[in-house]
């Protein structure tokens, strides 16, 4: 038996199964790609959402609407949108999948700085910003670009905001969001500020922020649940658990089975969803949102899911430390996969429609890099004008320096 058997049984505890698994992660792995097992994920459970959403919840077991097939499982939770809306979801994921194959190949390029790959996150993530109004406040950590894009960011702004332009971080006063937070789980005490802002303003509205599953071993982390919670400041917390925190696994993180259960600490509602299916991801967010701004307080979601490419791209190298196979493993329940299969299904959607998708994304990407390279290069006596609002004698000594170097 492997050494990381204890592990094992911890990591598919917290994602998904209810039982204790007896044989180590790698084994197991081998064992589902050469038998074609059927896993505990693809469970059918009725859930009643109500039931979930109160403080003294203890039910943590994965709420899921569409299997990895694209089957509806759970019919009471498949959520009222139009055919219309069902296509702008899929729309958005295509869009994000390609927007990360693009990103990738810029950032190669050196026409792009600093990048967190997203694909295998795209129902978490757009489904999830797809379920809030316009005028609730996003605060989105380095991962959340295409939630950020879609809340209203011109996608030329988060690609100077890659390359570290001060030009990505100047939104107008209409976009009510904050730019992405580098600092692991900051975002959630920032969050609990702004949503409680909104609370003493009577406004109708949540604060929604998102970090990883090693951001919920941060301080920040509950110091956000617990504020938000004790003041019933309406907020969403989302944990996007998508296995690994850099090279550390999910288990490593916590003894918890859930990071769903955390919210128990913090008396707020905790709520488990399949990442990998918009439709539950949209589900959970829009009661969760119904529920916040109702006056109840806050709710955290962990969304299970999985990113397929490193951590960013500034060197690791998920290969050296993820098991053999778990990749094809979770290609299986590949987001786009299951709701390309639902949406065809129903006759909404199509291979000639979804290039027509992929088309449009490349070039709206390729338009966005041409205005990115519109804005001019930074200068170091740019900084030394911006530190102060007077500069010192010393600054302007060195600003006069500077420029007369044409730095």
């Amino acid at each position: 038996m492997h050494n990381s058997q204890k592990f094992v049984k911890l990591l598919y505890d917290s994602r998904g199964n209810s039982t204790v698994l007896t044989t180590c992660f790698v084994c197991e792995a081998q064992f589902l790609i050469e038998k074609g097992k059927k896993e505990v994920w693809q469970r059918r459970k009725k859930f009643n959402l109500d039931a979930l959403f109160t403080p003294n919840n203890t039910n943590f077991e994965m709420v899921q609407v569409l299997d990895a097939e694209g089957k509806v499982v759970n019919p009471d939770l498949v959520p009222d949108l139009s055919d219309d809306e069902l296509v702008e979801l899929m729309t958005d994921m295509v869009w994000s999948r390609i927007l990360h194959e693009r990103s990738t190949a810029l950032n190669r390029q050196g026409r792009l700085g600093f990048y967190a790959p997203t694909a295998g996150q795209e129902a978490s993530q757009l489904a999830s910003i797809k379920a809030i109004e316009k005028e609730d406040v996003l605060l989105p950590g380095y991962r959340d670009v295409p939630q950020l894009v879609k809340h209203g960011l011109p996608l030329s702004q988060a690609f100077l905001w890659s390359r570290g332009h001060v030009a990505g971080n100047m939104y107008p006063e209409s976009l009510k969001a904050l730019p992405p937070q580098i600092i692991i789980g900051a975002q959630y005490v920032q969050a609990a500020g702004v949503a409680l802002g909104l609370q003493k303003r009577g406004k109708k509205n949540v604060a929604v922020t998102y970090t990883g599953d090693g951001g919920s071993s941060q301080g920040d982390f509950y110091e956000g649940i617990n504020y938000a919670g004790a003041y019933k400041s309406p907020a969403i917390f989302f944990i996007q658990n998508n296995g690994w925190a850099i090279s550390t696994p999910r288990e490593l993180q916590t003894a918890a089975p859930t990071l769903a259960q955390k919210a128990v600490a913090a008396g707020i509602p905790g709520i488990q969803v399949d990442g990998m299916d918009p439709l539950a991801v949209y589900a959970v967010t829009k009661k969760a949102r119904e529920y916040a701004v109702a006056g109840n307080g806050p709710v955290l979601i962990e969304t299970i899911c999985f990113r397929y490419g490193p951590h960013t791209l500034s060197g690791d190298d998920p290969t050296r430390y993820q098991p053999e196979g778990i990749q094809d493993e979770w290609a299986k329940k590949d987001p786009l996969i299951r709701f390309r299969n639902y949406l065809t299904a129903k006759g909404l959607w199509s291979e000639e429609k979804e290039n027509e998708v992929i088309e449009a994304t490349k070039e709206e990407i390729k338009e966005a890099i041409k205005e990115a390279d519109k804005q001019p290069k930074q200068k170091v006596s740019f900084f030394l004008e911006t530190m102060f609002e007077e500069p010192t004698n010393v600054i302007k000594e060195q600003i006069e320096h500077f420029k007369s170097k044409g730095e």
